[in-house]
């Protein structure tokens, strides 16, 4: 699918994290985004999920992303939190509830095209019994 997409992530450092350790979360997910650091906060920007996506099969939480995507979903793109700790092992775990005390990884991501709907069905497509379905497959349901 050819697509456009600006990804903005923000990760704070606290005083008691080592910076190179929170890049490395970020660039464990998100191989592609160009890192700098802000005061207290690292910045990171990127054009493609394509790893992330990549991520979310191998770890077969397609439904769960589905989930935190159309949470915070607007008519310009999406926004999600993900857990440090497990960014710096490689794994992908999203934040819900409370804040973790050293602060999530923030993502938002903008969306010219295509459709907000059908880029999120793109990077985490919907599932039957587990396995991705496919858009041109009869159990395909597009919210």
């Amino acid at each position: 699918m050819i697509y456009s997409v600006d990804v903005r992530i923000v990760a704070p450092v606290r005083d008691t994290e080592v910076t190179d350790r929170v890049a490395d979360a970020v660039s464990n997910l998100f191989p592609n985004a160009e890192l700098a650091h802000e005061p207290g906060e690292l910045v990171a920007e990127t054009h493609t999920l394509d790893p992330f996506s990549d991520k979310l099969h191998e770890q077969e939480i397609l439904d769960t992303a589905r989930r935190e995507f159309e949470k915070r979903k607007t008519d310009e793109g999406f926004s999600f939190a993900l857990k440090k700790q497990a960014a710096f092992k490689g794994l992908i775990n999203f934040s819900v509830g409370n804040p973790d005390e050293l602060g999530d990884i923030d993502v938002h991501v903008t969306v010219r095209e295509p459709s907000v709907d059908d880029f999120i069905a793109y990077i985490a497509p919907p599932t039957k019994d587990g396995k991705p379905v496919d858009a041109d497959h009869p159990d395909y349901r597009h919210d």
